[in-house]
């Protein structure tokens, strides 16, 4: 375990995960997961929020694989799942994907190789959205000519509404993977098995 990212130490287990074939057929799975939970129709809230289920697969993939891997991860998911079901009628536009990429690096700078507490699943989440909001206004704004301003503030109302449920699912998630993960190898036996406050 490692209490911060910002370590070489932290590195370079990140990039070893690389040559771990059974982190890298995890992750493969993940991308499966992703694509499957693509097809699984949203969760309807107010003000036009919608809860759909990507992230949950994202958020387990960098808290299994870490950084270094998650970030491959994230291209190829993006990217399969695009032309898997042909854009949903749009062109392929990169920032989506580095939005995907950069969501899971930061789930995997507060989930890999750390004590996962409710703390940390909510800033992690409510960073990934804030990241959500900023870039997805700023990707509209260059597709579509909207100003960003307004795109971001409709984004934010509905990512706000979204924060409290979405990290309720991942508490529970983990909740339940942790000691799996743990009991199979694919996280390491320092990681505690249960999430703390």
């Amino acid at each position: 375990m490692y209490p911060h990212p910002f370590s070489a130490a932290y590195w370079r287990t990140a990039a070893s995960e690389v040559k771990d074939l059974r982190k890298l057929l995890f992750a493969a799975l993940m991308i499966a997961m992703c694509m499957a939970l693509g097809q699984l129709q949203s969760m309807p809230l107010p003000g036009g929020a919608r809860i759909t289920w990507g992230f949950l697969a994202r958020s387990v993939c960098a808290m299994v694989c870490g950084p270094v891997l998650g970030l491959l991860f994230a291209f190829a998911e993006d990217i399969l799942s695009f032309f898997a079901t042909g854009g949903g009628g749009y062109p392929f536009f990169p920032g989506y994907t580095l939005t995907t990429m950069l969501g899971v690096l930061t789930y995997a700078l507060f989930f890999y190789r750390t004590q996962i507490t409710i703390r940390r699943i909510f800033l992690a989440k409510l960073l990934t959205n804030v990241q959500n909001v900023v870039l997805g206004a700023l990707w509209m704004a260059i597709l579509s000519g909207k100003a960003w301003y307004l795109t971001a503030a409709g984004s934010a109302v509905k990512n706000l509404i979204m924060l409290p449920i979405q990290t309720v699912l991942l508490v529970l998630l983990f909740s339940a993977l942790l000691p799996v993960l743990r009991r199979t190898g694919l996280m390491d036996r320092g990681t505690p098995a249960k999430i703390c406050w």
